[in-house]
């Protein structure tokens, strides 16, 4: 393996490690959403009691769930795939559908989000931004913070993406490693 393949290799790992770790620690949001709403449903129909804030507090958990750990659904292979063709492909076909994929698909894909994204969420952090409910939360400028994020650890998981797999579509040594063999290779 070449220092550089060797580099990249550990790029993509570190890469995988940082949104397995936020991923993980999102994943507790899930709980606390669920506990909020869950209060939020007992006050409202048993005492007939209710915040604004409150409620807002487990649609921003919900928001930043989804944004935050789009990355590490990414990771983990928990996006949706129309996969008639892939999941019985090769690990070189899968390969080159994820590098290709992402580099023509999910890259420019990003790059539309940050483009339009950045301005919006810097517009709404000079205002200092916070709900237009009564009662509602401040920080709103904060929350939408959260598609800074989205468009970020996605663009990282995106390298790894394209670095892994074009390490699978590019070598055979990939393929060999996960017990594949192509046409004419010698095997492995």
């Amino acid at each position: 393996m070449s220092a550089l393949s060797t580099f990249l290799t550990r790029l993509a790992d570190n890469i995988d490690v940082i949104n397995r770790k936020i991923g993980h620690a999102i994943a507790w949001l899930a709980l606390t959403m669920a506990i909020i709403t869950f209060t939020v449903a007992t006050l409202r129909y048993g005492f007939s009691v209710g915040w604004v804030w409150l409620q807002e507090t487990y649609v921003w958990m919900h928001g930043t769930i989804i944004m935050v750990a789009m990355a590490y659904t990414l990771l983990v292979g928990g996006h949706v795939r129309v996969d008639i063709f892939y999941r019985s492909a090769s690990v070189r076909y899968r390969a080159a559908v994820d590098f290709f994929g992402t580099l023509f698909f999910l890259l420019p894909s990003l790059y539309v989000i940050a483009k339009y994204t950045i301005p919006y969420v810097l517009l709404s952090w000079e205002r200092f931004e916070v709900s237009q409910e009564v009662g509602g939360l401040p920080g709103l400028f904060l929350f939408k913070s959260t598609m800074i994020a989205f468009f970020s650890l996605l663009t990282l998981q995106a390298v790894a993406i394209l670095i892994r797999s074009g390490q699978g579509f590019f070598t055979l040594n990939y393929a060999r490693e996960a017990g594949e063999t192509f046409e004419g290779d010698g095997g492995g």
